[in-house]
């Protein structure tokens, strides 16, 4: 499976490193194996359980696995430069040209400063990535040097993105604790996110919903 080896390539697991240690230099949350392996298997989970077929699934899953490696060189347009680096490393194996550009072009466009979903892969890997909202993705370190982003995540003390076939609907289901974190400051950070959720689950047929402390809010 050109996941697993994708995976275990040394050098793939250095990129992630260190586009991870680079982020957390810069005070950004967890951006590890963790949140790229999750992000994969989300990815991969959404595109099964609307029944579409295993290379469709598989091509998600990769995506996933390298949406962040462009932070080695930079943040801002990191997911231009993850696309071209992840172009380079999928040209070692056994992939159609045709699907090693849906990868690469999906990773390009996860972004919501730039991009947006184009196809079915990139649609998956948009809602994977910006519904990983979760307490743990915040550095150990004091409270008091918390910033938005920091707060945001902290304060979200339960997490599930459930998939309703049958109404089409996928929806973001989050309890957070509104003394760390206002429902103002929420919205200022992902509101752009999750409307960049909405048009990536249209795109796969469905509609998208976040429901924040029992409460429908989009």
């Amino acid at each position: 499976m050109k996941y697993n080896d994708i995976k275990t390539n040394p050098e793939v697991q250095a990129l992630i490193r260190k586009a991870d240690a680079n982020l957390e230099i810069l005070g950004f949350t967890d951006h590890s194996e963790g949140h790229a392996c999750l992000v994969a298997d989300r990815a991969a989970t959404i595109l099964k359980a609307f029944g579409y077929k295993k290379k469709q699934i598989e091509l998600a899953k990769i995506a996933g696995l390298l949406h962040d490696i462009g932070n080695v060189v930079n943040r801002n347009h990191h997911a231009e430069y993850g696309a071209l680096l992840a172009n380079d490393i999928l040209k070692s194996y056994d992939l159609s040209t045709e699907d090693r550009l849906t990868i690469v072009a999906a990773i390009g466009h996860h972004d919501e400063s730039t991009g947006g979903a184009i196809d079915i892969v990139s649609a998956a890997l948009i809602i994977a990535d910006k519904t990983d909202v979760r307490r743990n993705r915040v550095r150990e370190k004091p409270k008091a040097s918390f910033d938005v982003h920091d707060r945001v995540n902290f304060a979200v003390t339960k997490s599930e993105l459930k998939i309703n076939i049958e109404k089409m609907v996928l929806s973001l289901h989050l309890e957070v604790d509104e003394t760390i974190c206002t429902m103002y400051e929420y919205f200022d950070i992902f509101l752009g996110r999750m409307m960049m959720c909405r048009k990536a689950s249209e795109l796969l047929g469905a509609t998208f919903k976040l429901v924040v402390n029992g409460n429908k809010v989009l």
